[in-house]
């Protein structure tokens, strides 16, 4: 089932309905109802008619749900403690030099 775009208002045409204008220069126009049709004939601007999709557009009406920006949460890190050894023990190993850690090392391989 393919679905036309009203040339003027912007609605969805579905099939068996509205109306199919060509043009003497080849160029097609399809209409929902006779309103959308007249008020082209009459070129008024769907831009400046309010129930028209374009105005929508252009006035961002109905569009706050989906262009909302969503909020990232970010992750802090936090040090704590874990079974057996507290926040302070791990820090004070952490901060050992690098040769003392290595020695400590060593010796519980032994």
């Amino acid at each position: 089932m393919k679905l036309e775009v009203c040339s003027y208002s912007g609605f969805k045409v579905y099939p068996g309905h509205g109306k199919r204008v060509i043009r003497v220069d080849g160029r097609s126009f399809y209409f929902i109802n006779k309103k959308s049709e007249r008020s082209h004939y009459l070129k008024r601007n769907p831009r400046e008619i309010s129930w028209t999709v374009l105005y929508r557009r252009k006035y961002k009406k109905g569009m706050s749900e989906e262009q909302t920006k969503k909020r990232t949460k970010r992750v802090t890190k936090s040090a704590r403690g874990i079974a057996g050894a507290s926040l302070a023990e791990i820090m004070a190993k952490r901060n050992q030099k690098p040769e003392v850690r290595k020695a400590m090392r060593d010796q519980a391989i032994r």
